[in-house]
């Protein structure tokens, strides 16, 4: 992250988002063809061995070199599915402008094996006094009804690395000559994470 100072003089915190080689339209999908509006988009060139036969072959009938990742994307106006077509280079500065919300969606970063005090900020006990629980979650249970430990209870486990989207997110900038864009705010997942951009969602409005 980084300060971003906005033409008022004001200072809000920002993140860069870069966009490297590729974001290209890969698949158009229709009504009539496949029962709904969408686009499906691929990203980051990467060389051939690294791209399966099978995904090598969609993308090289698209007329679209060798990319990593595809995502898809729904579109509600059936009257946009017209503007994309397969093998389209996607421009930013056509996508989005300042002011624009966006929702960006990515994997957190992955946090390992954690206990219940770091992983949902339980309190712990007392830490002297002969108390011998310091840490601990303390009790999973009653004893003897039910007798079992009910299903969804807190306890010690895997942290992080789950999908996650910030919602409604401010364009501050477009950067065409660097090929990036800056968003108010953070963003999922560490520096060399990827992250899908789209058109905020709003209730009554686009969705």
């Amino acid at each position: 992250m980084m300060t971003y100072f906005t033409e008022e003089g004001a200072a809000v915190p920002a993140t860069v988002i870069a966009l490297e080689e590729g974001n290209m339209v890969t698949m158009v999908k229709t009504q009539a063809t496949d029962g709904y509006d969408a686009v499906q988009v691929g990203y980051k060139v990467v060389p051939e061995r690294k791209v399966r036969k099978p995904e090598l072959g969609h993308l090289t009938k698209a007329g679209c070199p060798p990319m990593k990742h595809l995502r898809e994307f729904k579109l509600l106006d059936a009257a946009k599915v017209g503007e994309y077509k397969p093998g389209q280079a996607l421009d930013i500065a056509q996508i989005f402008k300042a002011g624009d919300n966006v929702d960006v969606a990515g994997t957190t970063v992955g946090k390992g094996f954690q206990g219940t005090i770091k992983r949902y900020g339980m309190k712990r006990g007392a830490m002297t006094h002969g108390s011998k629980s310091h840490r601990e979650h303390g009790s999973t249970g009653p004893g003897t009804t039910p007798g079992r430990t009910l299903p969804g209870l807190k306890m010690a486990g895997h942290m992080g690395a789950q999908r996650r989207k910030c919602r409604s997110l401010q364009v501050l900038k477009v950067d065409t000559e660097r090929n990036a864009i800056v968003v108010k705010g953070s963003v999922p997942g560490k520096a060399g994470n990827i992250l899908e951009i789209a058109p905020a969602k709003i209730v009554g409005t686009n969705c």
